[in-house]
């Protein structure tokens, strides 16, 4: 499927994964609806073809109305989710039980954040003309090698992001009707704003235990594996790992 002259949408596009893959998308012609919190996007970038849109991915409103600004634009045919966060905490500790409020949260911005955005985007490429072959769109999520690799402490992320691989191949066979491909990616340790502020030791630690290459992954590689998804018609229903072959070990 090709980009030009379609709309996409990109949520937890302000910085990152997401940034990254707002201007890839719009470089290959799409307009692109940046999503994210307000206090983020007054500090994203200014990209050509993007525009950004105040929405929390928990707030199905907000994203509904954001489908709706897109599918008036162009054919909506593109969503990716990269919202999410991933708190620390362990289930027992000295100071007492996981914070049950916050496991929930990670869960409801990382799970069924991605599902709401998933869903109510395919609710608008369903109404769009039939490509080639009845195709009509795309949505890729983003998991997380944690999903497979939870480390200690990673309770919550792990089990958000699980939920997010394990809806992924269910979400193609319910979309394939209506010419929807589903797909996801699961990124290793990606050299992030939130990743640059652990320092230059500690980033060039988590480097040297990539088996090959020997390198954090970059936000631009994810959004060249998104564009690649998108135009790859065959690839459905499958969860990519993205990690230099890493398998985390416990802590």
């Amino acid at each position: 499927m090709r980009l030009e002259n379609t709309s996409a949408i990109v949520t937890g596009a302000a910085s990152g994964l997401g940034a990254a893959t707002a201007k890839a998308l719009a470089e290959q012609g799409a307009r692109v609806f940046a999503l994210d919190l307000p206090g983020a996007i007054e500090n994203a970038p200014v990209v050509g073809g993007v525009s950004y849109v105040a929405a929390d991915v928990t707030n199905a409103e907000q994203v509904r109305a954001a489908v709706a600004t897109a599918s008036e634009i162009g054919p909506l045919r593109t969503a990716v989710s990269c919202a999410g966060i991933g708190p620390p905490g362990r289930i027992l500790s000295k100071r007492g039980i996981h914070d049950l409020d916050m496991f929930a949260k990670v869960v409801n911005i990382n799970l069924v954040g991605t599902f709401t955005v998933m869903t109510l985007a395919a609710e608008a490429i369903a109404q769009t003309e039939p490509l080639e072959h009845g195709q009509r769109g795309v949505i890729v999520n983003t998991a997380s090698i944690a999903a497979f690799d939870g480390q200690i402490g990673q309770v919550a992320y792990s089990s958000s992001k699980g939920g997010v691989v394990g809806m992924t191949l269910p979400a193609a066979r319910d979309l394939a009707q209506h010419g929807i491909r589903v797909n996801t990616i699961a990124p290793g340790i990606i050299d992030t704003p939130l990743l640059a502020s652990l320092g230059d030791e500690v980033r060039e630690s988590l480097a040297a235990g990539v088996p090959f290459p020997h390198r954090l992954g970059q936000p631009s590689e994810y959004a060249r594996l998104v564009t690649m998804l998108v135009e790859h018609d065959y690839l459905n229903g499958e969860t990519i790992r993205m990690d230099g072959a890493l398998r985390m070990a416990p802590r």
